[in-house]
């Protein structure tokens, strides 16, 4: 990852780190895709604010994703991070800002073409309905078939590769509300998968799911944005942040307050101001990622 020198940058406006490595590969698709976008323009948001029942919960938020990288949303409990998110992906419509993707304004698309731009895992985002777990994978592709069309081979081959890349292919003629919560997690990541989006946001994708899942899921994140997708988690496990992500972006209280390669950002000064502990910073013998040993303050 280049720009490890970089130093973080503090409140306001923040400027994407370059990330190494970050060339286009041709999307398998039909003619109805959305083309991956290009350029060096990748999530851009400015002054978001969101109140809610008249409390502020995003504050004059500015942030910057990188194209082609993986960026981890980062912070404490009820910092923001699931409002913030779906801000980003205009599902919610924020009190005030701007939110850019490849320098367009992703609210002023229409529905349909955003949402064969930017895809969004949430979650709880589930289903009650008894569908099949390839049913709601094949949900994904809908953005890109007319109101008439049925699943063509393109996307037939989108939900198969979706399905084998997130490891779930034993589950896909189970019913979706039967599943545990972990594999409804992973179910869900298949679907966004196979919408194969330009932009792909996601609210705690290793929620629920063990060490292993969790491992594969990010690694697979990884291969996603180094196939040319903007990828932002969130993410409570710094850890996993710190050793599968290019660069984070911390908020709490609303605010961002930090954000930048993980290396110069997640220092123990900013983890001791953002979430109250302490933390030491080590390397990771195997790979030489940071790895965060926590404790409470003055233990």
């Amino acid at each position: 990852m280049s720009g490890a020198q970089e130093t973080p940058r503090v409140s306001g406006a923040q400027e994407a780190p370059r990330v190494s490595g970050a060339q286009e590969t041709p999307r398998v698709g039909g003619a109805q895709e959305t083309p991956r976008v290009s350029g060096a323009q990748g999530l851009e948001a400015r002054g978001i604010v969101i109140r809610a029942d008249g409390k502020l919960l995003v504050d004059g938020v500015d942030c910057s994703v990188a194209p082609g990288s993986l960026t981890a949303l980062i912070g404490p409990n009820g910092a923001g991070k699931s409002t913030l998110l779906r801000a980003l992906a205009a599902v919610d419509k924020p009190d005030a800002g701007e939110v850019d993707f490849a320098g367009a304004s992703l609210a002023a698309l229409p529905r349909r073409e955003r949402a064969r731009v930017v895809a969004l895992v949430e979650q709880d985002a589930s289903t009650e309905l008894p569908l099949t777990v390839a049913s709601v994978v094949a949900l994904g592709r809908t953005p890109h078939l007319s109101v008439w069309e049925g699943m063509d081979a393109t996307s037939i081959a989108a939900v198969d590769a979706a399905i084998e890349a997130v490891g779930i292919g034993d589950l896909k003629a189970r019913d979706f509300t039967t599943l545990s919560g972990g594999e409804r997690q992973r179910v869900l990541l298949a679907k966004a998968i196979a919408q194969r989006p330009a932009l792909l946001l996601l609210d705690e994708p290793t929620n629920h799911l063990d060490i292993g899942a969790q491992l594969a899921t990010l690694a697979h994140l990884g291969r996603i944005a180094a196939s040319g997708t903007t990828v932002l988690a969130a993410l409570h496990d710094l850890n996993l942040a710190a050793a599968w992500c290019d660069s984070v972006i911390v908020v709490a209280h609303g605010r961002v307050v930090a954000s930048g390669p993980v290396g110069t950002t997640l220092t123990p000064q900013l983890i001791r101001e953002v979430y109250g502990v302490d933390a030491t910073v080590l390397e990771h013998p195997t790979t030489g990622k940071p790895v965060i040993a926590f404790s409470e303050l003055g233990s």
